[in-house]
């Protein structure tokens, strides 16, 4: 894309890898490497998965190359929290923020479409925003996640399941675009409307 991203944040990490490994294959052709790396540098990893798959790339090897560091003779410790200083101050709470969020199906069944807004604490994630969706309207806006290794995936809303063999799924929107983050790590804006939208791939 334009802005250096390849495909989405969570393809990032193989697609890096697989750009910095083969180099030599597809010369003369130009990637713009800088500007893929700073997609990369600017956005804050939470998932293991993820963080795996954009570090060789970070640091220029691959995971045959990682046997033989010698991690040892360039460790130095990290200071302890807060250490030769007084007590750690109590983090202040987060301002609320209130997000929009809306459920809509029209492809199965009975059609709806539900639209509510939450308000939470600053910098929380979107499933914190589902889960006081959840309780405040158990009725229209309950749910049910899976753990996956890229973290929790939304399988079912309002009593509608996600199903492979009808090739269907909850996709989550911001703005009209598909969200590059799960609702374990993407952290919405105040005022931001989000939707999930069953759908079909």
């Amino acid at each position: 894309k334009g802005d250096g991203m390849i495909g989405n944040i969570y393809s990032m990490g193989l697609a890096l890898q697989a750009l910095v490994a083969t180099g030599k294959f597809y010369a003369p052709r130009d990637w713009d490497c800088a500007q893929a790396f700073s997609v990369v540098y600017s956005h804050d990893y939470h998932q293991p998965m993820a963080i795996a798959q954009v570090l060789p790339a970070l640091v220029g090897r691959s995971y045959l190359e990682a046997a033989g560091l010698d991690c040892a003779a360039s460790a130095s410790p990290l200071p302890a929290p807060c250490a030769g200083r007084p007590p750690c101050p109590s983090p202040r709470p987060a301002a609320p923020i209130t997000v929009h969020y809306s459920i809509t199906n029209k492809l199965q069944g009975r059609h709806f479409t539900y639209t509510t807004s939450v308000r939470v604490p600053a910098g929380s994630t979107l499933l914190q925003v589902l889960q006081v969706a959840a309780v405040e309207k158990p009725d229209i806006f309950s749910f049910q996640t899976k753990q996956t290794s890229w973290g929790p995936m939304v399988v079912s809303i309002h009593g509608l399941a996600a199903n492979p063999a009808d090739r269907t799924y909850w996709q989550f929107l911001s703005g009209g675009d598909a969200l590059q983050e799960g609702v374990g790590t993407y952290k919405p804006q105040d005022g931001e409307h989000v939707q999930a939208v069953f759908s079909t791939y």
